[in-house]
């Protein structure tokens, strides 16, 4: 399994769990702020090593009156002030090869979104700028065919490259969560995350918005932990409801601790002791 340098520093999969964790789409500065703050405690208390997540622009929207974000420029001012403050690494979605130049300027990994997971040129773009690259697996996407994008981002360049696991469709409006996918992903020799959050969402469930079920998030996870993943996604938020994207998949921040105190000794059992 190979280790990733994201903003500096080592991030080994094979001695500690990885989380990526933040708000959906960035909204409130100082609320983003105060997230990126009580996650990256939570995760040193829980000896995770700690990337913040959020996006500038959140393209797969349900209607067009959706909110998405304060976009491109005003985004990346955000995410650059929470990673220079909090001096932790950050991760945004990227959604066009124009978009990739300005992200990599300030993001440590770029992210391709599900449902671009295809995009070869999109992730071909994304790796040649050297950083770290986040592939959201598809959720009409096979555990193997990962295995292609990945070898796209490697041989675009990418300064290192996860897979993260986020559920498949299952009928209309619902996912399913494979936990085979992590031992069949295994080969690929890369990190491989558990989206927590996203694997509960109902594709709009809601008619014109997404509906979830973040209250089964801890089980997953570990389940998700004790199947072989090196780390975990959760998107979170002090008042999800309140928040304008993804509301009712988002996990309560307060609920954070518990399910990385939780999960993080099922990573410590299922490789045998040897993280921290």
């Amino acid at each position: 399994m190979e280790s990733l340098e994201i903003a500096g520093r080592i991030y080994d999969p094979g001695k500690q769990p990885l989380l990526i964790a933040g708000p959906c789409v960035l909204e409130d500065a100082g609320d983003a702020m105060r997230v990126a703050r009580r996650c990256a405690e939570a995760a040193n208390e829980a000896g995770f090593f700690y990337i913040f997540k959020s996006s500038y622009l959140k393209d797969n929207r349900s209607s067009a009156d959706s909110y998405t974000g304060p976009g491109l420029e005003e985004g990346l001012r955000i995410l650059r002030a929470i990673s220079e403050e909090l001096k932790v690494p950050v991760l945004t979605d990227v959604h066009c090869r124009e978009e990739v130049g300005p992200a990599a300027e300030v993001c440590d990994v770029l992210q391709i979104p599900a449902f671009l997971a295809r995009q070869t040129r999109l992730v071909m773009a994304a790796a040649s700028t050297g950083r770290a690259v986040n592939l959201k697996k598809g959720q009409f996407m096979s555990p193997e065919e990962m295995g292609h994008a990945v070898e796209k981002a490697r041989k675009g360049g990418a300064g290192g490259v996860m897979v993260t696991e986020r559920g498949t469709f299952f009928g209309y409006n619902n996912l399913v969560v494979d936990m085979t996918s992590f031992e069949r992903m295994k080969p690929f020799g890369v990190p491989l995350i558990f989206d927590a959050t996203h694997s509960l969402q109902l594709p709009g469930g809601l008619g014109n918005r997404s509906g979830g079920r973040p209250q089964y998030s801890a089980a997953l996870a570990g389940a998700a932990a004790a199947a072989g993943c090196d780390g975990l996604f959760v998107e979170t938020h002090f008042s999800p409801l309140e928040c304008r994207c993804d509301a009712e998949v988002m996990l309560p921040i307060e609920r954070l601790s518990a399910l990385l105190e939780r999960t993080g000794e099922i990573f410590r059992l299922a490789r045998g002791g040897r993280e921290g």
